[in-house]
């Protein structure tokens, strides 16, 4: 940061102010630039991505920050098409974090099937030595409802699901962490369960102000555009299912077909996504 006259401050170096400053200049230049030609269509995006926001909790200033002009910009852009599917939802209402009983008893199926063929096929073996030296890793089977070629063969996780959408396993290698970030669509639920024992405190996801430690529970289910932070401060590997649900729906056919929709335009920006992650084939 600079004073008045452009000096930095004390205990401040040059390279910092510089980049604080270019962190200024990238939110104000288009900030303004929006205010001057489209103020009518940023008020009203402005109030949406609010209204959002403030699902969170645990609120910061860091965390508004980072909403509005960080990663969780995309979740502010889709927020109208968000809130639009909250009421779609309804009388489900979105709980933010979740417990096993509020899914209705077909999703709970659909979620007990899967950690079943991830027990009987011994899934952290098949995965066990594909990691090395990689922080985190990510295998998919299934994408959006789209099947997908993997290395390790769970054929139950290529059959046809009514709920389930997404399943694959997210894999930390020790002391490897994700920032805090925010999902953009709100079509889904994220589903983890930590199939193998991690016993240390280190292993757990943050949600909000909520801190969920997988030695305490195995399954975790929340809607993933709030912000989280996932974290493996252990000494050990830690896999957990990574599976997109439905969420609970009266229109569940309509949330599907957006999905499908979904799966071609993400297609081409799902690296961006996952741009810190490697993929297991």
């Amino acid at each position: 940061m600079l004073t008045a006259v452009g000096t930095a401050r004390p205990g401040v170096s040059a390279a910092a102010a510089r980049r604080a400053a270019r962190k200024v200049l990238k939110r104000a230049v288009p900030l303004g630039l929006a205010v001057y030609f489209i103020p009518v269509v940023l008020a009203v995006y402005a109030a949406f991505g609010l209204a959002d926001y403030l699902r969170n909790r645990g609120k910061t200033f860091a965390s508004l920050d980072r909403y509005f002009f960080g990663n969780g910009f995309f979740t502010w852009m889709l927020s109208p098409f968000n809130l639009l599917v909250d009421v779609l939802c309804l009388p489900y209402r979105n709980r933010g974090v979740y417990q096993p009983a509020d899914l209705p008893q077909d999703h709970r199926e659909e979620i007990a099937a899967l950690i079943d063929a991830a027990r009987r096929h011994d899934l952290v073996g098949q995965l066990r030595g594909k990691l090395g030296g990689t922080k985190r890793a990510m295998i998919f089977f299934k994408w959006y409802g789209k099947n997908v070629d993997a290395s390790v063969s769970i054929p139950e996780y290529h059959r046809p699901f009514r709920y389930v959408k997404t399943v694959g396993v997210s894999v930390f290698n020790t002391r490897a962490s994700t920032g805090r970030h925010y999902g953009p669509l709100r079509l889904t639920l994220r589903v983890l369960y930590n199939v193998n024992d991690v016993t240390g405190p280190g292993a757990y996801i943050e949600v909000g102000d909520r801190v969920h430690r997988w030695r305490d529970g195995k399954l975790f289910v929340f809607d993933d555009t709030h912000q989280h932070q996932s974290c493996n401060q252990t000494d050990e590997v830690r896999y957990c299912l990574f599976v997109d649900i439905l969420r609970p729906s009266p229109v569940s056919r309509v949330l599907g077909a957006m999905v499908a929709a979904v799966r071609v335009g993400m297609s081409r920006v799902n690296a961006m996504f996952y741009k810190h992650w490697t993929f297991i084939k």
